[in-house]
């Protein structure tokens, strides 16, 4: 198998995130679902490689879809960790409060739009904070699994996940809980630099 995606370590112990995020869920989240869209990944990529040796084609939507769904995965949770920090917890400052500020009233609205998009995902998903470069504005984004349902071409400046591998372990069925606890460690510094590389 190749070894194009690698599972990155984390920012932080296992035990640094804690109350927000226990660590014995916080390595089950890491190195058990995360590894596993990693390993996914690789392995789509051999099977597509496989199937272009062989010249058999009658695979590749069902090969892309499984690609498409690794690595999202793999991308998404390699932001998400770097969304939190045992620092974290800090309303944002500068470039970009003023930019969620222009865009969404306030940063209290932000954080309820935010919880909002998380508690209505139907199943498992994520809420994303995005940049939207046409009309250069902050946008929030819901995504199904590993699919986001608005248009293409954002970047992505701060995660929340959704799925219940998430939070289960710590909350059981409050999702509401584990979102509200996500903001006492979210890493707003982390996102002013991504924020400020998009918007320049």
């Amino acid at each position: 198998m190749t070894s194009t995606y690698q599972l990155p370590d984390l920012p932080y112990d296992y035990s640094a995130l804690k109350p927000a995020v226990s660590a014995q869920l916080l390595e089950l989240h890491h190195a058990k679902h995360h590894a596993a869209y990693v390993k996914g990944a690789n392995e789509a990529l051999d099977q597509l490689a496989s199937a272009r040796e062989a010249d058999e084609y009658s695979e590749i939507g069902r090969l892309a879809k499984l690609l498409a769904f690794n690595v999202s995965g793999h991308v998404l949770h390699s932001l998400f960790w770097t969304c939190m920090s045992p620092n974290g917890g800090e309303p944002p400052t500068g470039g970009l409060q003023q930019a969620i500020e222009s865009d969404f009233g306030s940063f209290d609205r932000l954080k309820k739009q935010m919880n909002a998009s998380i508690a209505q995902l139907q199943g498992s998903g994520w809420a994303a904070l995005a940049w939207e470069p046409v009309a250069r504005r902050l946008i929030i984004e819901q995504v199904y699994d590993h699919q986001s349902n608005v248009g293409q071409g954002t970047d992505l400046v701060l995660v929340i996940d959704g799925w219940e591998h998430a939070y289960y372990l710590d909350y059981l069925n409050d999702k509401a809980a584990w979102t509200e606890a996500f903001w006492s460690v979210a890493d707003w510094k982390s996102a002013a630099t991504r924020f400020e590389s998009l918007a320049k």
